[in-house]
């Protein structure tokens, strides 16, 4: 009775979506019975693996194990650990990106003891959880014609129902829905004959109706999940010119923020001097009007956390250097900017923020006072190589960081 009792709860959980930054893609873990404060040398190492693959991926943390991506030669791999980081399979499945900063970008989303990823070049791939085996894999941005940014695909894949969404871009499509269980086209919507972002889609719910939000090169835009339809777009990259806000001139479009809502307004930012900009939806979310747009907050990659009024994240003041800042949600109106190491990226668990800094690897604790930057606790990551850019990952009171090779894992639950 009692192994079929745990058999079950074993499969159930397994059926719950694990995926990049969180269940929300907001950056906020759903954790509690956290540490309020860190001893001096950080919170208690559990485990260090470094041996991964090169990669900027964050971990993808279930109850069957532990996955991320990394380049194997010249393909992106999935890796599959145990809870304690032994590496148990590794499965390359698409072409890697081969041009500048070529380190895998996906982070696997897990459902149903199912990985679903995307490759540098634009495969999408459907792997067995359990043994690393490829059960599907579409060489997607080739079939839909899409077209590559500077730095190519780094988009994670999104699941609602029986639909996977990948963002491909280009002359014939924008985004185009896969029957998750074979990798079949369900629908492709209409051109914006724009390349894709760097981001991820992101499903919202309001007014009655359930939308996938993305950024594109030039747009920011809503899509009905059920026929693909395009309900509202807005050309983002204008809105630089309509606020007097001045860009910076050799600014790529690198748009690599998920777009995310809270109660009917949508938050989306950029680096490079670029606008951040809050949107509010209409009543039956059939459009969306900006609200404000602040200059004060623009994000390279690290993504920002919304809580209590505030938005909180790292702004860009070069590829190199950034500082920490808040800004209320309700205005956009600046609260603080704060030098602490460097930008980076942000989430959030049991009312306190998390915060890595992607230069040096200094990982913080911070109180959201929208006052000033509250630091309580921070510790530097010993391991690794490269940039500091994968997203830190909370799951079951451990704290996960990424860095290049290695993978690290932090006890940060109260004992």
């Amino acid at each position: 009775m009692l192994i079929t009792l745990f058999l079950v709860c074993k499969l159930v959980s397994s059926q719950e979506i694990e995926q990049w930054r969180g269940p929300k893609r907001d950056g906020v873990f759903q954790e509690t019975g956290l540490l309020k404060q860190w001893p001096a040398e950080g919170p208690k190492l559990l485990w260090i693996n470094e041996l991964l693959p090169k990669g900027y991926s964050s971990a993808c943390v279930t109850p069957v194990g532990i996955f991320t991506t990394g380049i194997i030669d010249t393909m992106d791999a999935v890796i599959g650990m145990s809870l304690t980081g032994e590496i148990k399979w590794k499965t390359p499945y698409g072409r890697y990106w081969k041009a500048s900063f070529s380190d895998s970008r996906c982070t696997p989303t897990f459902e149903n003891n199912k990985l679903y990823v995307t490759s540098g070049n634009g495969d999408v791939a459907c792997i067995d959880a359990l043994t690393g085996s490829i059960i599907w894999k579409v060489n997607a941005s080739e079939k839909f014609g899409g077209t590559y940014g500077e730095w190519g695909i780094a988009e994670s894949i999104l699941i609602l129902g029986d639909k996977i969404f990948f963002t491909p871009g280009g002359p014939k499509t924008t985004l185009v829905a896969l029957n998750k269980n074979t990798g079949e086209t369900i629908w492709a919507s209409e051109t914006l004959n724009d390349e894709p972002g760097y981001g991820s889609p992101n499903l919202i719910e309001y007014g009655g109706r359930k939308l996938i939000v993305n950024i594109t090169g030039l747009y920011l835009i809503a899509v009905d999940p059920d026929n693909g339809k395009i309900v509202w777009k807005v050309k983002y990259f204008d809105i630089n010119s309509a606020a007097s806000i001045k860009v910076w001139p050799d600014a790529p479009k690198i748009n690599t923020f998920t777009p995310i809502m809270d109660n009917g307004y949508l938050y989306i930012t950029q680096g490079y001097d670029h606008c951040g900009a809050m949107f509010k939806l209409a009543d039956d979310a059939s459009s969306a009007s900006l609200v404000w747009t602040d200059s004060l907050l623009d994000v390279h990659h690290g993504g920002v956390i919304w809580m209590n009024g505030y938005i909180y994240g790292s702004n860009w003041t070069s590829n190199s250097d950034g500082q920490w800042c808040c800004i209320e949600s309700k205005t956009g109106k600046k609260i603080y900017e704060q030098a602490w190491n460097c930008k980076g990226s942000i989430i959030s668990a049991d009312g306190l923020l998390y915060i890595y800094d992607e230069k040096k690897g200094y990982v913080g604790l911070l109180k959201p006072n929208p006052e000033k930057f509250d630091l309580i606790s921070s510790f530097k990551v010993p391991k690794g190589s490269g940039p500091h850019w994968a997203h830190p990952v909370i799951k079951d009171g451990t704290l996960y960081i990424r860095h290049g090779n290695a993978l690290m894992a932090y006890n940060i639950k109260i004992q």
